[in-house]
């Protein structure tokens, strides 16, 4: 008699385990509190559902931090990237590389996405219940007891946990997990937004609002002067604060707090210090003396908006917003310069839930198998996906972790 495998969210990461473990023979039942599967996929990318990675495994597993990257390591060689390409093109699904390291479906519809992964794992023989929250679960002998929401009891010989984290509440991830975690004494790093926009009060960054740079190099630093992470990604200003790959990438730190903490903006990433201040001396010496905005236009193709120059003016101190350059005594330029490659934005916090792409913290890392995804002292119990304490960057890094880390947890089960 097969043995019965239950896995808990029917999110990428549990669909992908599903198919996989009934492809192995088991006895799958998948259960999806909401009505529908893989609702976070329709929402991803824009509905266009940035699913994996152009990188290699060891480079994308460095992405998630020095204990991300020793805890993933080998889940993205057992399922390298490509190879997750290679599955949704096998499913129907073709998919197109875009700037930035990132992988869409050729259609650039996340639905294809998501039903292709329902689809295989139907196909395989799993079995999907929509509509069944489940309440909790617990130890039975060898096995686990899930009660559903409704008094249900089910039985499962191995028991997969990928009910998702706590962003994106309105797509049915509420932190349910979290709660069965602890009332099985294992150990949960604090859930924080991740990948969500950052918030700030200053009224001058909101003016800047609707102002993207595509080249930006940015860093989070905290009143002490600590650089507490760095991205070299697009940034974008909003009428509540900073948004883009660039600012979204740092919010964990930002949303554990600890303290006054802004961001640096590089606004000519391309151009070393001496080269700026020397080229603004240049321009102080050409006939009609240019004004800054324009001497940096001459300087670099994309140069920053002249709004943006006239923050990193006020920011540097002058009395005017765009000066010639030869109003510019050498204290001032050096001001400016200072000014233009380290824009500081103060931030005061995160957006929040509900502009979260994922949740930061879960299970803690070494409470888990890197190997097998099975929790340690707790037998025949398997985490995975988004309900770990990982989160990557923006650009199909966590897909990429939900599959991968689904991947081996399917290999462990018994056949």
């Amino acid at each position: 008699m097969s043995r019965r495998t239950v896995v808990v969210g029917a999110g990428a990461a549990g669909l992908w385990a599903a198919a996989r473990a009934a492809e192995r023979g088991r006895d799958v039942l998948l259960l999806e509190k909401t009505p529908r599967t893989g609702t976070k996929v329709l929402a991803s990318g824009g509905t266009r559902c940035n699913l994996t990675t152009t990188l290699g495994p060891d480079d994308a597993a460095r992405l998630f931090g020095t204990r991300g990257e020793r805890f993933l390591r080998r889940a993205f060689r057992a399922l390298p990237p490509l190879a997750v390409r290679e599955r949704f093109h096998a499913l129907g699904v073709p998919t197109v590389e875009a700037p930035l390291e990132k992988v869409f479906p050729k259609s650039q519809s996340a639905r294809d996405v998501r039903d292709a992964l329902e689809r295989w794992a139907s196909e395989a023989g799993a079995r999907i219940r929509r509509n069944a929250p489940v309440r909790d679960v617990e130890p039975r002998g060898e096995g686990w007891r899930v009660r559903l929401a409704d008094g249900e009891e089910v039985g499962a010989d191995e028991l997969m946990l990928c009910p998702g984290g706590k962003s994106y509440p309105r797509t049915g991830t509420t932190g349910d997990g979290y709660a069965w975690l602890a009332a099985l004494d294992l150990p949960v790093v604090e859930p924080v937004p991740a990948l969500v926009p950052l918030a700030s009060s200053e009224p001058w960054v909101h003016a800047l609002a609707g102002i993207a740079l595509q080249d930006a190099r940015v860093r989070l630093v905290d009143a002490n002067g600590r650089v507490l992470g760095r991205r070299e990604r697009p940034v974008v200003f909003t009428h509540r604060g900073i948004s883009g790959p660039g600012a979204m990438d740092l919010a964990e730190p930002v949303a554990r707090g600890g303290g006054a903490l802004h961001l640096e903006l590089d606004l000519l990433p391309g151009v070393e210090r001496k080269e700026l201040r020397a080229h603004l001396i240049q321009a102080a010496g050409l006939p009609g003396a240019p004004r800054v905005a324009g001497a940096l236009a001459k300087l670099v193709a994309k140069a920053p908006p002249r709004r943006l120059v006239a923050a990193a003016c006020r920011q540097a101190g002058l009395d005017d917003d765009n000066p010639r350059a030869n109003a510019l005594p050498k204290a001032a330029r050096h001001a400016l310069v200072e000014s233009l490659k380290r824009l500081r934005v103060p931030v005061d916090g995160t957006l929040g839930w509900d502009k979260a792409e994922v949740t930061a913290g879960g299970l803690a890392l070494p409470a888990v198998d890197p190997g097998t995804m099975r929790v340690r002292g707790r037998p025949n119990l398997f985490v995975f996906g988004e309900l770990l304490d990982l989160a990557g960057p923006i650009g199909g890094l966590n897909f990429q972790a939900a599959f991968a880390t689904a991947e081996l947890a399917a290999r462990a089960v018994e056949g």
